[in-house]
């Protein structure tokens, strides 16, 4: 009775239990002994290529290159796919960098072409392809689980024979979360995808040096580059969702603008040789481009996957509509988010952008004639509302991050943090955009169709802001036109 009273006197007991389950210590010793080896191999990377390129870096790349590092541990340790992740590409990108070297031992850039693994799986331009192949097949098996899971209620949760069960018990005991075959091997399709991407990246980092010590580079320099950037980081964004909310049905919406995304790069990458290396510009040779882009590409990625998921929102609000008027705007807006702006440049359609907008034309016409089905299987309003708000939320919150460091950098290069240059200023209205988004959000309680209405047409400004301005504009930006 005495320890009992002592224990309630004092707020013991749970109270005390709670405090030991929180704080480093506690964090640290819920790490599992996968974790611990992910921190031995990254704290090995590191010291590794400290003492071997060292020298050749600067205080500021040795700071990004620990920052990047860290945060990879924090990731994996926190998501373990990451750590998944990060291994297979780590070897991959090892073996193919061993695979290089020719017969005295000295890596030969001819090798990618003569080398067997190097051609067809893992020089650059190669496993770069196998992501756009990888990332198209995944946006197809997610539809085809559109219309093969088990579907839900228009309200939210599936559909049983004893009647609909909610969402919260759905994702409790897992149904609609594993049960979805086509959308489960969409997902696992896609992880390839991101490997391979990030393998075609770390090989393109090396070729670039092996065609020339001043030729070599990160590759985030130009749109092909960029877009390789962007259709993994999306994806890759998309895939913590869908791990976070337990359910998958959103991701045929959110990998159709990253098909589109690679529609693009296919076009850049041969109509325009785009994959050439090329060695950077005087204006890119600085550390800033390292944390600027990705900074911004982060933010891009999730204003992305916000107006995807708005698309599906309204697929959703409009399921049982039958007036055709009222759904004019969103098959308008929605075949305007696939038809880009490169059809209309240099005086006509190409044969290229014509089949694109064509297919683009089609697809959203099947969404929108299957929408009371297609609805059905997305997750509930609530979901799918938040997962706008905390896309938005981070895009934002990076794209901060990326509009003060390019300030910064200009500076620097430019002798100025800000010049009004039209690639400045269309950054500035993305900005203005989503501050007054999450203002109305937080502020006046923005929520339904209007939240999802300006989540998804915000990303035609960002797109305008990160194509439009590289094409039919000018500038101190004007390095990065097509």
């Amino acid at each position: 009775m005495e320890l009992t009273s002592k224990s309630h006197t004092l707020g013991l007991g749970s109270g005390l239990q709670d405090v030991k389950q929180t704080g480093p210590l506690a964090y640290l010793r819920r790490r599992s002994t996968y974790d611990w080896i992910f921190l031995a191999l990254i704290a090995g990377g590191d010291a590794y290529v400290l003492s071997r390129y060292g020298q050749d870096m600067n205080y500021y790349v040795k700071l990004i290159f620990l920052g990047a590092t860290t945060s990879l541990l924090f990731l994996g340790w926190g998501w373990t796919a990451i750590k998944n992740l990060a291994i297979a590409v780590a070897v991959l990108s090892l073996f193919g960098i061993w695979l290089y070297n020719g017969p005295a031992g000295v890596p030969v850039l001819a090798r990618g072409e003569q080398n067997f693994f190097l051609k067809y799986f893992l020089s650059s331009q190669t496993a770069i392809m196998w992501m756009a192949f990888l990332f198209f097949l995944s946006t197809a098996s997610y539809w085809v689980g559109m219309f093969t899971g088990p579907a839900q209620s228009l309200a939210g949760g599936t559909m049983t024979a004893g009647g609909p069960v909610s969402e919260g018990a759905m994702i409790r005991d897992g149904r609609g979360w594993q049960s979805n075959f086509p959308q489960l091997f969409g997902s696992r399709l896609a992880w390839v995808g991101i490997t391979m991407a990030l393998v075609g990246t770390m090989m393109r980092w090396f070729e670039s040096y092996l065609i020339g010590a001043d030729v070599g580079h990160i590759p985030l320099s130009n749109l092909y580059e960029v877009f390789v950037l962007f259709s993994w980081l999306t994806t890759a964004l998309y895939l913590y969702f869908e791990y976070k909310y337990k359910t998958r049905s959103m991701g045929a919406f959110a990998m159709l603008v990253v098909s589109a995304a690679v529609v693009f790069l296919l076009w850049f990458s041969f109509a325009q040789s785009g994959y050439v290396i090329q060695p950077l510009v005087p204006a890119l040779q600085s550390w800033w481009m390292k944390i600027h882009v990705p900074a911004n590409f982060i933010g891009y990625g999730t204003f992305a996957i916000a107006a995807m998921v708005g698309f599906a929102y309204l697929i959703k609000a409009h399921a049982t509509t039958t007036s055709l008027w009222k759904l004019a705007p969103l098959w308008l807006l929605g075949f305007t988010m696939f038809f880009e702006p490169m059809v209309f440049r240099q005086g006509g359609i190409s044969e290229y952008w014509g089949v694109f907008a064509g297919i683009s034309a089609l697809i959203v016409g099947g969404i929108l004639y299957g929408r009371k089905r297609i609805a059905m299987h997305l997750p509930s309003m609530e979901v799918m509302d938040d997962v706008m708000y905390k896309s938005i939320a981070i895009g934002f919150t990076f794209f901060t991050i990326a509009t003060i460091l390019g300030a910064m950098w200009a500076a620097e290069a430019w002798g100025g943090y800000w010049s009004w240059d039209p690639k400045e200023t269309w950054a500035l209205i993305v900005w203005l955009n989503y501050a007054a988004w999450l203002h109305m959000r937080l502020m006046k309680g923005l929520r339904g169709q209007v939240a999802a209405w300006w989540a998804l047409t915000g990303l035609l400004v960002t797109t305008f802001a990160f194509l439009g301005v590289n094409m039919f504009l000018s500038g101190l930006h004007s390095y990065g036109k097509l």
